[in-house]
């Protein structure tokens, strides 16, 4: 309990927290190095660039050309489907073999962030080259200046389509991208008027996607080029010139804070003078890196109270990376079912439901989602590394350690005493427990 009436973890549950919230969890051996590190050297370990040789090993896939939709022949329409399902199938499982191999995994971690910020998905796109590339600019950019990502993803291929970029033409308006970018992406409801939206529009207008190259440009005679007003600023204003004055509103820095937070903290918003902190550490810079910094020095960082829901890809990749298993190299039926799993729990990657992103929070833990978070369970402990716990005579304090679970409780521990199958039925029961479906 520190003097502001807060439950402060120790150090110990501290560091673990540092490694859930700014990765994916621990791997074996990491917790008990930051432990006696401490919380102040773990956590700029996590924060410092650092070359990463898991992600070296993980190259960004070759998916090969854009599948041909305009040929008329039935046969080759449907070739191209499955060359498209092929893509997508391979880019799913890159991306989940890049989080569990990333040794500086915070550069995932935004990006996985930036993804349901940002949020666009391959149901419309149909296309997972385009999918792909925007990936890798929110890999890119994620980390550093909050312009520079909002200057590259505002003509972002994906993000064009996504939401319908390409129908607004001068004269013919779609206001889909300007709304989304000023609601969700950059100042939050209420912090705009329907006014700034359709001057905002008028800036986006006459871009063009070309799918077979994944590039974008202007087509001078849709573009609208006259002068527009937008939050009182009035200027000849083009798609980044719009990026960069929503990304230098006073509300922006504030916005980003509050997501980040949510993500990263509590669901319950941070106090004013919290935010202040954040955006001043966030500075002139737009700096991400540094904000994060910063939300691991606040007490409320520290606060027992603060749990979050892991979401489900982010509870996936931390019990493979726990147990050693490389998610692209399983059996292709073991494949199908993982996809199919975390599906039923209601999250895949590149595929979020709507432009606002997945939930949070109590959504995870639907009895649906429990079952199939059972299953999966199941199906990565069987091919995971178990040697750290079949020697083990006090299996459960064994897995607490391995998983990074600060304490059992007494009902956890009852149920794993119960257990009576192999190790992978034990090592199932305790990562869809409370204590580790649950980020304390």
């Amino acid at each position: 309990m520190n003097n502001q009436g807060v439950a402060t973890l120790d150090d110990p549950a501290a560091v673990r927290r540092l490694i859930d919230r700014l990765g994916f969890g621990p791997r074996p051996g990491e917790l008990a190095t930051g432990v006696r590190a401490g919380y102040a050297a773990t956590a700029r370990r996590l924060l410092a660039p650092a070359a990463d040789p898991g992600a070296t090993a993980t190259p960004l896939p070759d998916l090969g050309p854009e599948p041909d939709y305009a040929n008329k022949d039935k046969e080759a329409r449907q070739r191209a489907r499955e060359v498209l399902r092929d893509q997508r199938t391979t880019a799913f499982f890159w991306w989940l073999d890049r989080m569990s191999a990333a040794d500086v995994p915070l550069t995932e971690r935004l990006t996985w962030f930036w993804h349901g910020h940002f949020a666009t998905s391959a149901q419309k796109v149909n296309s997972a080259r385009l999918m792909l590339a925007q990936n890798e600019t929110m890999r890119r950019l994620g980390t550093g200046d909050f312009r520079a990502l909002c200057e590259a993803l505002i003509v972002d291929p994906a993000m064009i389509i996504w939401l319908d970029g390409q129908r607004n033409k001068i004269g013919k308006p779609n206001e889909n991208l300007a709304r989304e970018f000023m609601e969700l992406f950059t100042l939050g409801i209420g912090n705009y008027s329907e006014k700034d939206v359709q001057e905002a529009a008028r800036a986006l207008t006459g871009w063009q996607v070309d799918r077979r190259a994944g590039t974008v440009d202007v087509r001078p005679k849709q573009h609208d080029a006259r002068d527009k007003t937008v939050l009182g600023s009035t200027a000849n204003l083009d798609a980044v010139g719009l990026a960069r004055l929503l990304a230098d509103q006073p509300r922006a820095p504030r916005f980003v804070a509050e997501r980040l937070w949510f993500r990263l903290v509590s669901g319950t918003p941070p106090a004013r003078d919290v935010v202040d902190r954040l955006t001043a550490a966030y500075g002139p810079n737009r700096d991400v890196r540094a904000m994060v910094d910063a939300i691991t020095r606040e007490p409320a960082f520290r606060d027992s109270a603060n749990t979050l829901v892991k979401e489900p890809v982010l509870w996936a990749v931390g019990l493979m990376r726990a147990l050693r298993v490389r998610p692209s190299a399983l059996p292709p039926q073991e494949k199908a079912q993982l996809n199919n799993y975390l599906k039923a729990m209601g999250q895949q990657p590149f595929l979020p439901p709507t432009v606002g992103g997945w939930p949070d929070g109590a959504a995870w833990l639907s009895t649906s989602a429990g079952l199939a978070r059972m299953n999966l369970a199941r199906l990565i402990a069987r091919r995971g590394d178990l040697g750290p716990l079949t020697g083990a005579r006090d299996k459960p304090t064994a897995l607490r350690e391995l998983l990074g679970v600060d304490a059992w409780s007494q009902r956890t521990s009852s149920a794993l005493g119960k257990v009576a199958g192999s190790v992978p039925d034990l090592v199932a029961v305790a990562a869809c427990a409370p204590e580790y479906v649950v980020s304390g």
